[in-house]
This record gives structure tokens, C-alpha cells and sequence, in this order.
């Protein structure tokens, strides 16, 4: 695996949260400008569920199994563009705080990733 790409997605996903959770602070829900913020994580989660699959096909093996592998890279992929759409459901500031905790999950499933492959 990438280790920059996998900083850079754990970098960029916790800098959503940092701002969707003052957009909470300020009793504030989810506007376009987070939306697009939203859309730069998910294609960095997807740049790494395609060189993650890549690396497999190539037969380099996961540490811990690469049946756990990519079922965490499919779901660190998910993880934003959930709750997003979990945040348009709910028009108030807890829109913002449901993104921002998406996105501290992908930040942990992050740190996960790089140890089930070996890091």
C-alpha cells in the first residue's frame, strides 16, 4: 500500500471533520461548500480502493488477510459518502456533526488499513 496515500486520506478526513464540526459549533447544517469537501475524501478513498485492489491483483498479500483488507478499504470508502447522505437527511447542525464523525471514522479506518497490511 501507498503510505502517502493513505496519510493523505487520513489528513484530508480529519480536516473535514475539523470544519464540519464547527459548522456544528455554530449551529450550522451541511452547505455545498462541505458537500464538495466531502467529494475530495471520497475520491482519495477511491484513488486507494483501486491502488489497494491493484496491489492485490499483482499478488502482494495483505499482512492480515486480504479478505479483511478489502472489506476495510470498501468500507472506508463508504464512510463519507453515508454520511453525507445522512446529513441531508438531517437539515441542522447535527448534519454537520454526523459528517464530521464519518469522517473521523474513515480516519481510523485509516490507521486500521495500515496495520492489517503490514505497516
Amino acid at each position: 500500500m501507498l503510505d502517502a496515500l493513505t496519510v493523505a486520506v487520513a489528513v484530508t478526513a480529519l480536516a473535514l471533520a475539523a470544519w464540519c464540526g464547527f459548522a456544528a459549533y455554530r449551529d450550522q447544517p451541511t452547505k455545498d461548500w462541505h458537500f464538495i469537501g466531502m467529494a475530495v475524501v471520497t475520491v482519495l478513498a477511491l484513488a486507494q480502493l483501486v491502488v489497494g485492489i491493484v496491489f492485490l491483483a499483482r499478488g502482494q498479500e495483505a499482512h492480515e488477510g486480504n479478505t479483511i483488507f478489502v472489506a476495510y478499504l470498501i468500507g472506508s470508502f463508504l464512510s463519507v459518502p453515508a454520511a453525507g447522505f445522512l446529513s441531508l437527511t438531517e437539515r441542522t447542525r447535527w448534519g454537520s456533526a454526523t459528517v464530521a464523525a464519518g469522517a473521523v471514522v474513515l480516519a481510523v479506518l485509516e490507521v486500521r488499513l495500515y496495520d492489517i497490511w503490514g505497516g
